[in-house]
């Protein structure tokens, strides 16, 4: 099974940019059309957060229309930047989330099972996942402890070291990390909310936060860093699944480079 990652594309209202600089709309694009050109078609597609960049109606309104043009069946969670009530009325036809609450859900129609973890706090930047979550979680991989699971949340749950974006991860993750270490299924967390493509081992597996379509955060580890982003090379995750070899995850950067060459 190859399952696609798309994170954090702000998508915003026709004509507008992100940030005032970036063409997210066009860049969200430019991924969906990458995904399309890939020698493997991906089986799924995760997004996972921040699909808008104020949680506007007339903005779910163009994710939608972009969307309309990906070939490959998607499931997608919220991000800091979108508006729970907006977001799900936005996507009323997946039936999958739940029609009040948190956007917690867990799909097993695949060979690796996905189970989606709701860390937004309305209003709010930073993450957390409050008890109801947790009890949620907890008997949903107790429910099976063997088939492959693949745990998907917005907000990493681990300190990254870039100062300004560890002021808005997801807090007090000690009771998440006592449950998703209490089972041995879980193959990866996916992540997004940081720009950034990082690696963490964490409650006995593997935390992989994927780049965004749009911006880059800047990798500044001074603990005194004002923010900063770039307009660094944007790219999305690829995760392969076999039964032989588990789960491996690749980084793959979208536009045009020189080559292939004929040497590996």
């Amino acid at each position: 099974m190859l399952i696609a990652q798309i994170s954090d594309p702000h998508v915003r209202p026709a004509g507008q940019l992100y940030q005032g600089v970036a063409d997210s709309n066009r860049m969200f694009e430019e991924a969906i059309d990458h995904l399309h050109a890939l020698d493997r078609r991906p089986d799924l597609m995760l997004l996972t957060g921040d699909l808008v960049d104020e949680g506007r109606p007339e903005e779910y309104a163009q994710v939608r229309r972009l969307l309309a043009k990906l070939s490959i069946p998607y499931l997608v969670i919220p991000g800091n930047h979108d508006h729970h009530e907006n977001f799900r009325a936005a996507f009323a036809d997946h039936a999958y989330l739940p029609a009040e609450g948190a956007l917690h859900y867990c799909i097993d129609d695949h060979p690796v099972r996905i189970v989606a973890l709701d860390s937004c706090i309305p209003g709010l930047h930073h993450g957390n996942v409050d008890a109801q979550g947790l009890a949620w979680l907890r008997r949903t991989l107790e429910a099976d402890r063997i088939k492959p699971t693949l745990l998907m949340l917005h907000h990493p749950p681990f300190v990254s070291g870039i100062p300004y974006m560890d002021a808005y991860r997801c807090m007090d993750t000690a009771p998440l990390e006592a449950i998703v270490r209490s089972v041995d299924n879980i193959e990866l967390v996916l992540c997004g909310h940081v720009h950034r493509t990082m690696l963490r081992r964490w409650a006995g597996t593997v935390v992989c936060s994927c780049p965004s379509s749009t911006t880059e955060i800047a990798l500044q580890l001074d603990a005194s860093a004002a923010p900063a982003s770039y307009m660094g090379r944007p790219g999305c995750m690829l995760h392969l699944w076999s039964e032989a070899h588990g789960m491996v995850s690749h980084v793959s950067h979208i536009g045009t480079m020189d080559g292939p060459f004929p040497f590996a």
